[in-house]
């Protein structure tokens, strides 16, 4: 919905916007609803970009060194509450409980990361010219507007979070809403934690208030993770407004097992890669391109594993595959897996769909141009294609419009670091499944998305650049 910024446009705005918004938490194992969230009103709304932009001019005087201690603070509330956490995660995704409970940790070590690295990260570079002094000095900017997912509904949060406070900004979240209840307890871990009021503010809004925000001069910057149609609504709203991106979007990542490899650890590799999350991951494997003279074995083996995973409550420590976290991602699903089949994919394992629960599938003979191969399947689905060599495999694993992650399977590392720059993507593992690291920076390129997040990286995404230069 386009903005005029006109006193006559914000009250027709606002009009159309009065209608209250409520959402319900649906636990996608069972259909049972949970939780009411009441969104805000366009009054309610402006009155936190106000705050927001009030706890700015405080929080960037905040001496780094005390961030620092907060967001380390933060970090210690997320294990001190891990169960609580988990337990809506799981409730409101369908995520194992085990999966939600390591996911919390995960945000308490990005916490940990950038309470020890930040100092480094945002001083001052010297750089030497013929000035008597030089440097770059790294400011805040203001308010970063975080537009976050489902999928990892506390992790992708917090990995913006995290160095985007700690730098001195102040944040807004957006999230899914049918993760609403987790935003609300990611919100009291600040709290909890210490942080000033108004330096991070979750939002109950929906889709058609957010050009409002972005058109707000004080929000500074937009960070999206999500679908490629997300990401460029977002970014087509934010350039029209001159704001700075960053997009984490879709992937279709190729998993490549060479002649050579393991195959026993591979598939260990492969299983994990492939069903973290039921699938539910940009930067899960899904693409599992083989040698032929190896094929049928990591087949046979892989479709072994998976038959070991066991389905149930999530909320059970041995449950490991649960349901997706919406029907219409279990319908989408299952349509590419019957419209993969009816193009010549040979169907292995699975393939049946029980409301959200979607059998762990495995498709044989997979080529491009079957939706198993050319879209992105977001959820347990792994498509298995044959490669005539290493050439063809890496050929194959390029011929997509994603750029996330490869990985490689295989003795040969040497043979392997040569080939990663026939490799697009922003990532590229030999003989590890592609993650996330709060060290490494994280990223694609291509339809996935630009920018990155994590490691020093992710910190100056989000900070003035300033170019300081004096004469005497």
């Amino acid at each position: 919905m386009k903005l005029e910024l006109t006193k006559l446009g914000i009250k027709l705005f606002f009009r159309q916007l009065s209608i209250k918004m409520e959402y319900t938490s649906i636990n996608p194992y069972n259909g049972n609803q949970f939780g009411l969230h009441i969104g805000l009103s366009q009054e309610a709304l402006v009155e936190k970009l106000n705050r927001s932009h009030e706890a700015f001019d405080s929080w960037r005087k905040v001496s780094l060194t005390d961030r620092c201690k907060l967001i380390k603070k933060a970090g210690q509330v997320l294990r001190e509450n891990i169960e609580e956490y988990a337990k809506m995660i799981t409730l409101e995704m369908g995520k194992p409980i085990v999966e939600s409970r390591a996911e919390v940790n995960k945000c308490a070590l990005v916490c940990d990361y950038y309470a020890d690295n930040a100092i480094a990260f945002l001083a001052d570079e010297v750089i030497s010219t013929e000035a008597d002094k030089s440097f770059v000095q790294h400011d805040p900017i203001g308010i970063v507007l975080g537009i976050m997912p489902w999928n990892f509904p506390f992790w992708q949060v917090f990995r913006y979070l995290a160095p985007t406070l700690t730098a001195g900004n102040t944040c807004l979240l957006k999230h899914a809403s049918n993760v609403f209840g987790c935003a609300k307890q990611i919100e009291e871990v600040f709290i909890k934690a210490g942080f000033p009021s108004y330096v991070f503010q979750n939002l109950i809004i929906n889709h058609e208030q957010t050009e409002f925000i972005i058109s707000n001069d004080t929000v500074k910057a937009v960070t999206l993770t999500g679908s490629e149609r997300a990401g460029s609504a977002i970014a087509s709203i934010a350039g029209h407004y001159l704001k700075k991106t960053v997009l984490e979007l879709g992937g279709n990542n190729a998993f490549i097992v060479l002649e050579d490899a393991d195959i026993d650890k591979s598939v260990r590799i492969a299983l994990t890669a492939r069903m973290l999350n039921c699938g539910q991951s940009c930067i899960a494997a899904k693409r599992f391109i083989l040698m032929e003279s190896i094929y049928e074995e990591f087949v046979q083996k892989f479709t072994d594993a998976v038959k070991e995973l066991k389905s149930g409550d999530p909320l059970n420590d041995n449950t490991t595959i649960g349901p997706l976290a919406r029907l219409d991602l279990a319908n989408e699903l299952n349509k590419q897996v019957n419209d993969s089949i009816a193009q010549g994919a040979i169907l292995l394992l699975g393939g049946n769909q029980n409301g959200c629960y979607h059998d762990p599938t495995i498709l044989g003979e997979v080529v491009p141009g079957m939706a198993a191969f050319d879209e992105e399947t977001f959820g347990p689905l792994a498509a298995m294609i044959k490669a005539k060599n290493i050439d063809h495999a890496f050929e194959l694993s390029e011929n997509s419009q994603y750029g996330l992650g490869v990985t490689v399977c295989t003795k040969n590392t040497d043979k392997a670091l040569e080939y990663s720059q026939r490799v697009s993507d922003g990532a590229y593992f030999i003989n590890e499944l592609v993650k996330s690291d709060p060290r490494l920076p994280f990223g694609g390129t291509k339809k996935s998305g630009y920018g990155r997040e994590l490691a020093k990286d992710g910190m100056v995404e989000f900070v003035n650049r300033k170019t300081i230069y004096m004469k005497r």
